[in-house]
């Protein structure tokens, strides 16, 4: 086993600058040395014959297809050197060790660590608790319970209900003879009657009195049972809780000053399923491990693509925001990194123009990177600049929304009751819009139509995923432009309007599996997203009639 994961690199890189800064992990461009050593990871992968695992890429492999993501990170040691190590994400052909990669922070898989013999105590348990609902006994008490349950019921109920017939005839009784017997009789009659209905009455007690008695006894039996149930689930519970207290103290990450943080005092709540096992964590506690200086960080994908989300064979991605954003704001404390691009304001320099306007609507043309509405860091938006635009116009203005990327066509509403009835439109699905774009990739079909339900991905916000568990109904019909050189030019007539449903319908594998140029998200990042709100049609709320504007894309 390969102990020293540091490789230096063996290529000439002398002409190639260091990094002013450390990558900003969630949303960076690969610097050189990253590239050079993500492209030796995958000429490894390419020609590896250490390990089997299925990526995807081989036709008629055996065993399950699991793409993987593989993380690189160009450090410099004691002497100068700069080199590089290698880490994936998660376990890798069924194993947390393999030569030239990074171990995990730590392995569940240790055969004789805590974890694997605290597994086993709890898996014995658990064996233990479904021999016991198994045995014949407790199946047999369980039955008699519920069957003399049952039987008691229908049988206090028979006897209530004979009850209430057996008053109704003394009543039907008393009636019919009273007028005809003497004060004598009647008293007599009152106190035979008296004296049934107290009879059955007690009798329903009796009743009662033994099916209860029946019910303890049969729960007695099945007690027997479910106290030992009970108490292995409550043993389990304390063990398992017990477990999951050491192991969120066992992962505990470096940072350079080399402070150790537990993943347990990271998050405030229970961690999410699999944080520290991702490449980014795994790599720089490695290198604060080993007096190694991080320079530089890249994270691709490897293999095919998973059925939800969209992952693209060799494509960079940053670290996910849910796992790894807390643990990396510890390891990287105090280490300069490029500034994060979300805080900055895309619309900088950036004018929006108007396309049409009257006194009761406009339509403006958003630049790309350019808010829709204010977002959490840049209030500078469309909503801001129209509302400077029009100081007198109420109501919410903005009617619609397009992506921070996306540019084009957008509604803008001078009071409630135009913003109100141009919603209505948008609701009823009479608004047509129609988006030009260009696809990575030639397409096979001129037109179709997509139909794939989308929804957030909870651990990697704002990215959706295809979900037709969860997923809220999405299609967009297409057709073909024109084909240029590689690219494919398509105008979008999307049915429903869902975050970024052009974008997800265009790169998934289900869709049109050709991304659109530029998408930073779902595809390979550029100058810009090529796509463009180009057309809308709407009715006038005041005159009526059937608008169309178009404003034309400038690719």
């Amino acid at each position: 086993m390969i102990t020293n994961k540091f490789q230096l690199f063996q290529d000439d890189i002398s002409g190639i600058a260091l990094p002013e800064n450390f990558t900003f992990p969630f949303y960076y461009e690969p610097h050189q040395l990253s590239i050079l050593a993500a492209k030796q990871l995958q000429a490894y992968l390419e020609n590896e014959a250490d390990f089997e695992h299925n990526f995807g890429l081989v036709a008629n492999q055996e065993g399950l297809v699991i793409g993987k993501m593989f993380g690189v990170l160009v450090c410099q040691n004691e002497n100068g050197e700069l080199g590089y190590l290698w880490a994936y994400s998660g376990k890798l052909a069924e194993s947390n060790h393999h030569d030239y990669f990074v171990p995990p922070v730590f392995d569940m898989l240790q055969h004789d660590g805590f974890f694997k013999k605290e597994e086993e105590v709890l898996n014995a348990i658990n064996r233990e608790i479904e021999q016991l609902k198994k045995d014949s006994n407790y199946i047999a008490a369980k039955s008699k319970l519920a069957t003399t349950e049952t039987e008691a019921q229908v049988d206090i109920q028979r006897q209530k209900e004979r009850i209430k017939t057996l008053k109704v005839a003394r009543d039907t009784k008393r009636n019919t003879l009273a007028p005809t017997l003497s004060q004598a009789d009647l008293s007599q009659l009152e106190t035979e009657l008296s004296e049934e209905s107290k009879k059955e009455s007690i009798l329903l007690k009796k009743m009662i009195k033994y099916w209860n008695y029946q019910i303890e006894n049969a729960k007695k039996e099945l007690l027997t049972f479910t106290s030992k149930i009970a108490e292995l689930k409550a043993l389990r519970k304390q063990k398992s809780n017990a477990l999951q207290k050491q192991l969120f103290d066992s992962y505990s990450f470096l940072n350079q000053f080399k402070e150790l943080k537990s993943v347990g005092e990271i998050f405030d709540i229970n961690p999410p399923a699999g944080a520290g096992e991702c490449a980014a964590p795994k790599l720089l506690h490695y290198a604060f491990q080993h007096h190694l200086k991080p320079i530089a960080l890249a994270e691709f994908w490897w293999g095919q693509s998973p059925n939800s989300e969209i992952r693209k064979h060799k494509q960079f991605y940053p670290a996910c925001k849910s796992k790894c954003e807390p643990i990396l704001a510890h390891m990287l404390e105090g280490i300069q990194m490029d500034e994060n691009p979300l805080l900055e304001n895309p619309a900088e320099g950036k004018n929006i123009s108007i396309v049409y306007e009257d006194e009761y609507l406009a339509v403006i043309n958003k630049p790309a990177e350019f808010l829709s509405v204010p977002g959490k860091n840049v209030k500078d938006s469309v909503y801001q600049r129209v509302k400077d635009l029009y100081p007198e116009a109420t109501g919410p203005l903005v009617v619609h929304r397009l992506d921070m990327s996306t540019s084009g066509i957008m509604l803008i509403a001078k009071s409630d009751a135009i913003y109100v009835a141009l919603q209505s439109q948008f609701i009823k699905r009479t608004i047509e819009k129609r988006y030009v774009a260009v696809l990575d990739g030639i397409l096979n079909n001129n037109e179709g139509e997509i139909d794939l339900p989308l929804r957030v991905d909870l651990d990697n916000r704002p990215n959706q995923l295809v979900c037709y568990e969860h997923g809220k109904p999405a299609q967009t019909q297409y057709e073909v432009v024109s084909f240029e050189d590689d690219k494919t030019r398509v105008h979008f007539y999307p049915i429903t309007g869902r975050t970024h449903q052009l974008r997800v319908h265009a790169s998934h594998s289900l869709g049109l599996n050709s991304p659109i140029k530029g998408d930073d998200l779902y595809g390979t990042k550029a100058d810009r997203l090529l796509l463009h709100a180009e057309e809308i049609r709407f009715t006038h709320p005041i005159t009526k009639e059937r608008m169309t504007i178009i404003a034309e894309a400038e690719f």
